[in-house]
């Protein structure tokens, strides 16, 4: 049935409608004229996936009235970011927060991060579990001059001890800190190690590839990726018990499928891999994805279309969404972020296109007029008079006002 609707409501989507045509700036320099389709009626699931644990790591809205500069503290729209959780939660995904999607180290200082652990579990124990709905990073980020492994440990225990006591979830993440003084593997299993001693239940462990932070380069104590493999994966099974899963972000597909056949058993393999997500779900991952924040509704569907049994739905409702999360994380990746609170923005979960860090000026028009256009492809666009408004009103400010 699922599968049946979906196609059915695909079918309709094609452009019209009065005022939704809209011309859209090109890499070349010139204009194209873009008429926006009928929006997807996606359907609200009534419950979780039952076949796959799935996390969307969320942004966070900056205050627009507010001095959200670069290298200025974060000031956030707490309604604004919590009715987003909620949005999510509402399509049965969990929550992955305080994550690289909602700025870590680029923008979202400390005393800010630690505000939203505390107010987004407090919003999940209104839904349900806490633990359950929402996971945190807990990294070292708050002590950036860090220079030695007990340090780095400190930092460590102090954020998860704050994601904890909030009763949320711990993801631990990579760190930029364990990176510059860490000399070799055995510093990695030495730290990760004591963390995972203390931990009261098993947590998720992040590898973030260099091509989404530079500073984690040669992270697991080797630059090369077949030793670095190794190094992690000896750790891991070391601690098993300890571990709930692992969360590779490296945009290797044939990787990640390598490492999660030779996971302990237990231990769950939650792809980042935002190029390759369908392939690598459907083949036994399961998901923490930051272009989830973006794609939700169709994830839902494409999830429980997988329960169902259904692959022509499956793909029907993640397949157009591929072209645009290759758009919004292509080189640099690390600038994501823009892309996914743009999205955020078009379809009214914020009622500006505003970042922390003043991200938001981290990618081009011609980018922005692209994650539109694909966006808008893939069913995307909540309510298209919406979008095209306030595109419209984002191409006046570039002086492409046609």
């Amino acid at each position: 049935m699922i599968g049946r609707e979906h196609r059915r409501l695909r079918a309709r989507t094609v452009p019209g409608g009065p005022g939704r045509t809209l011309w859209l700036p090109t890499a070349g320099g010139g204009l194209t004229e873009h008429a926006v389709g009928d929006p997807v009626d996606w359907p609200r699931p009534a419950a979780p996936p039952a076949n796959r644990v799935a996390y969307a790591a969320a942004h966070v809205v900056a205050d627009p009235r507010a001095d959200n500069g670069p290298g200025r503290p974060a000031t956030v729209d707490w309604d604004a970011t919590l009715r987003f959780r909620h949005h999510l939660w509402s399509h049965g995904l969990r929550v992955a927060d305080a994550m690289d999607t909602a700025q870590r180290n680029m923008g979202l200082d400390w005393a800010a991060t630690a505000e939203l652990i505390r107010r987004s579990a407090a919003e999940a124990a209104a839904v349900g579990d806490p633990a359950e709905l929402v996971a945190c990073g807990a990294g070292t980020d708050h002590v950036p001059d860090a220079g030695s492994l007990k340090a780095v440990v400190a930092a460590y225990e102090e954020q998860i001890e704050t994601v904890r006591a909030a009763g949320a979830g711990v993801i631990l993440m990579a760190s930029r800190q364990l990176a510059r003084v860490a000399r070799g593997p055995e510093d990695y299993r030495e730290v990760y190690g004591t963390l995972l001693r203390q931990v009261d239940r098993p947590v998720i462990l992040h590898w973030l590839g260099e091509m989404f932070d530079p500073n984690l380069a040669g992270y697991w104590g080797s630059a090369d990726l077949d030793e670095a493999c190794g190094h992690f994966l000896a750790l891991v099974g070391e601690h098993a018990a300890h571990v709930d899963g692992v969360k590779v972000s490296l945009l290797d597909a044939d990787r990640e499928v390598w490492l999660r056949e030779r996971l302990p058993d237990g231990v769950r393999l939650y792809t980042g891999d935002d190029f390759h997500y369908p392939d690598l779900i459907a083949g036994g991952s399961d998901a923490l994805l930051g272009i989830f924040d973006a794609i939700a509704p169709a994830a839902a569907t494409a999830l429980h279309a997988l329960d169902a049994g259904d692959a022509d739905a499956y793909r029907a409702a993640f397949e157009p969404t591929v072209p645009l999360a290759r758009k919004i994380f292509e080189a640099p990746t690390y600038h994501y972020k823009t892309g996914i609170v743009f999205l955020a923005w078009l379809n009214g979960h914020q009622d500006a296109f505003a970042m922390v860090n003043g991200a938001h000026g981290a990618r081009s028009v011609v980018h922005l007029a692209e994650v539109f256009r694909l966006a808008d492809a893939a069913g995307l666009l909540a309510d298209p008079g919406r979008a095209v408004a306030r595109m419209r009103a984002l191409l006046a400010t570039y002086g492409v006002d046609r």
